[in-house]
């Protein structure tokens, strides 16, 4: 029982303070005192958008969703033990090695790195989203490692042993490293230009052409009748990947617009040298010995066309003129639709939430 009195000496201080907190409530959110960085609106509150396209990114996204075990991997398994060449098990093995790191890479860039820079909640939503998608395409190409037999350790400890797979790494690494840490000044005019740079790099470059290339070996294959379930994963894996390049392109050209910032052409040309070099290292690796249809060569012409693709997009000058489309047919992989009816051909059963073990 409270004794008489000592409701009114336990509440009154409290409404108090309550009453302190409503007189000092901030105004309401401005869409315009949104920004790309360094904005002035409250980064809790999604709505107003500023970024209305980046919501509708992570719309599009959602819309694109799967997992590695709806897709058979049967044929996969003998095709790679009885009908590939080595020089076609080679490249098969090696672009999943590469891929494997890369996409953990780029998790923790998008995570680490750039999403915790970001001061538009509409831009993190599509960004968390893309951290998840980066985890599934890792247990994406570790399920087609695991489902074809091939020795786990030795495809993940390539990209340290083997110099062509290590050189693009490690250069992702020596152009993201400097962004990855916390609390950055983006005020500070050198630093914005910095974390611009290496996100163009990102979005452009790593994911934009290494990435959108370096499917080709494999779509190369299914279309002589070969890897299809793996190829199938890469298709979704490119949807995904076009969608995250796209986004990347729209944030720099808005980041450059709002804070007028250019990004310097020498450090731009520096950066597309140091990527075709990385780039063609490793296609003269992989496809040391040609396979049917596809060679280092095409790899690399490839390489230098979706690079101008990419620098246009972001309003840039062409790093290759000149370069032609040598693989038409590349493009039709991120546009296919795709017609089967998983709920009649996955492998496995969703569960719906009653019936979720969580122990």
């Amino acid at each position: 029982m409270i004794a008489p009195g000592f409701e009114d000496w336990e509440s009154a201080p409290r409404e108090r303070a309550f009453a302190r907190g409503i007189s000092s409530a901030p105004a309401p959110v401005s869409a315009a005192d949104k920004r790309v960085v360094n904005g002035k609106a409250d980064v809790n509150q999604l709505v107003p958008f500023k970024y209305a396209w980046a919501w509708d990114f992570f719309l599009k996204a959602n819309r694109n969703h799967w997992t590695p075990l709806e897709i058979s991997m049967a044929q996969d398994v003998s095709d790679y033990h009885h009908k590939l060449t080595e020089a076609e098990r080679h490249v098969f093995e090696n672009v999943l090695a590469y891929l494997t790191t890369s996409d953990i890479l780029a998790m923790r860039n998008v995570g680490l790195a750039v999403m915790e820079k970001m001061s538009a909640p509409e831009l993190q939503i599509y960004q968390a989203r893309q951290v998840f998608e980066e985890a599934l395409h890792t247990w994406t190409y570790q399920h087609c490692i695991e489902s074809i037999g091939l020795e786990a350790a030795d495809i993940y400890n390539r990209y340290r042993v083997v110099p062509e797979i290590h050189g693009k790494i490690a250069l992702t690494n020596r152009r993201l490293e400097k962004v990855l840490r916390s609390g950055l000044d983006l005020s500070d005019r050198d630093t914005l230009r910095e974390f611009a740079l290496s996100y163009f790099f990102f979005a452009a470059i790593f994911e934009g052409c290494w990435f959108y290339n370096g499917f080709t070996p494999i779509f190369a294959l299914q279309r002589r009748g070969l890897m299809k379930g793996t190829a199938e994963q890469l298709q979704y894996i490119m949807r995904d990947e076009v969608l995250h390049c796209a986004f990347g392109i729209r944030v720099v050209r808005t980041l450059l617009e709002e804070e007028s910032v250019t990004l310097d052409p020498k450090a731009l040309r520096a950066l597309w040298d140091e990527a075709e070099s990385a780039e063609r290292a490793y296609a003269g690796y992989i496809l040391k010995t040609p396979i049917l249809g596809y060679s280092a060569d095409a790899h690399l012409q490839q390489f230098r066309f979706i690079a101008n693709r990419r620098a246009r997009q972001t309003g840039l000058a062409e790093p290759f003129p000149g370069a032609e489309n040598v693989l038409p047919w590349l493009d039709e992989q991120a546009n296919l639709r795709k017609e089967k009816n998983f709920f009649e051909t996955r492998v496995t059963e969703y569960q719906t939430g009653s019936a979720l073990a969580w122990d």
